[in-house]
Formats: structure tokens, C-alpha cells, sequence
């Protein structure tokens, strides 16, 4: 799925040139940053708010507050990373205000059965041998994907949507490595159980007709 991904293997090197040239005061490069990052903030702002105004709103709020934060961007991380963690927390917030009865986020303790990590999954998406078009599965995928808890939502979009690495997703939420993994696999595991029912079921209302 990482297809899907656009923009976000640039040279480190250039993005940090533009960083810098920003914290100089270039509103260029810093529009630049914007051009360069703004469909992948929205695409994730979006699955987590499920909502395209809101989307638009936390995209809009992210590189303002990224801008006005921008020199206590220290370098260590990419830039791009930092934009992410940014953008989530506007995500999230958007989600607290709107469901205030709910206490939406990522800070809570995941494990697994056994208190360990198990092994990984490796082919959790439907059987390619399924006849359905591309656009097709991804609506369904998109759909599925939207069925996830907001923590492990948010996970799976940014390490098999987007692309980031377990390090990258990790950092970007401000958790452990291992609670990054834990919570990607389970989401894989939903999706993989959800796509699977889905299919079934579409294959044996087809089989009626």
C-alpha cells in the first residue's frame, strides 16, 4: 500500500535546506513544505476524523502551528515527522471536542493476548485472486479502514498508508516501538477478519443469483 504514498521520500538533505531557509524567515520555503506535504496531512488528518472539514480545518491548523513552532524544530527527526505528530494531536483534538463523552487516544496500554507480540502477519489483505476492480477494493478498503479504533486507525495509516517506517510511526505518536507493532498488527488483524467477512459475504450473495 504503499503505493499510495506521494511526496514524502524526498531528500532529507532538501527538506532540511527548506526547514532552515524557513526558520530564516523564506515564506517560500516554508510554502513549499506546504505544497509538499499537504495531500499526505489531509489524507491522514482525514481518516482520523473521518470528516472532510475537519480535515481541512486540522491540515490548515497544523502548518500554522508548525510555522509559529518552527524554530523549536530541532533538526533531530524529519521534518516531515514532526509535521505528522503535529497534525495527529489537531486530529485527535478535533475528536475530543466532537465526542467529549468519549476520551479519545493513543496514550492507552494495548497488548496482546499473552502480554506479548505475536508473530507477524504476513498476507492479512483479501486474496488477489478475488475479482474486483482497483477502484473497487480500495472503497472497501477505505471503508474497512474507517471501522478501526481511532488508536489503531491511526497507527496503520501511518505505517501501511503512508508509508512511514515502525521508527518514524513511532515518533510521530510519541510511543514505544513496540506498542507501534502491537497496535499495527491488530489493526491488520480487524482488517484482515473484517475484509475476509465481507468477501464471504459478497461471494455467497453472489452464489444466490
Amino acid at each position: 500500500m504503499t503505493a499510495i504514498q506521494q511526496n514524502v521520500s524526498e531528500p532529507v538533505s532538501d527538506e532540511l535546506a527548506l526547514v532552515q531557509a524557513a526558520k530564516g524567515g523564506d515564506v517560500g520555503a516554508f510554502e513549499e513544505l506546504v505544497r509538499r506535504y499537504d495531500r499526505n496531512v489531509f489524507r491522514i488528518a482525514q481518516h482520523i476524523t473521518q470528516n472532510r472539514e475537519d480535515a481541512e480545518d486540522v491540515v490548515q491548523d497544523a502548518f500554522l502551528k508548525a510555522y509559529t513552532n518552527l524554530k523549536q524544530f530541532q533538526g533531530q527527526s524529519k521534518f516531515y515527522t514532526w509535521l505528522v505528530r503535529i497534525a495527529v494531536n489537531e486530529a485527535l483534538m478535533k475528536l475530543r471536542r466532537r465526542r467529549p463523552e468519549r476520551t479519545v487516544s493513543l496514550d492507552e496500554d494495548v497488548k496482546t493476548e499473552e502480554d506479548s507480540v505475536p508473530r507477524e502477519v504476513a498476507d492479512w489483505s483479501p486474496n488477489p485472486e478475488q475479482q474486483y476492480n482497483q477502484a473497487e477494493l480500495k472503497e472497501i478498503l477505505s471503508k474497512t479502514i474507517q471501522g478501526l479504533p481511532p488508536s489503531f486507525r491511526t497507527v496503520f495509516v501511518l505505517r501501511d498508508v503512508e508509508g512511514l517506517s515502525t521508527e518514524e510511526t513511532a515518533e510521530a505518536l510519541e510511543l514505544s516501538v513496540p506498542a507501534v507493532k502491537s497496535r499495527l498488527l491488530r489493526a491488520r488483524l480487524q482488517l484482515r477478519e473484517r475484509l475476509s467477512r465481507y468477501f464471504q459475504k459478497r461471494e455467497s450473495g453472489d452464489g444466490k443469483k
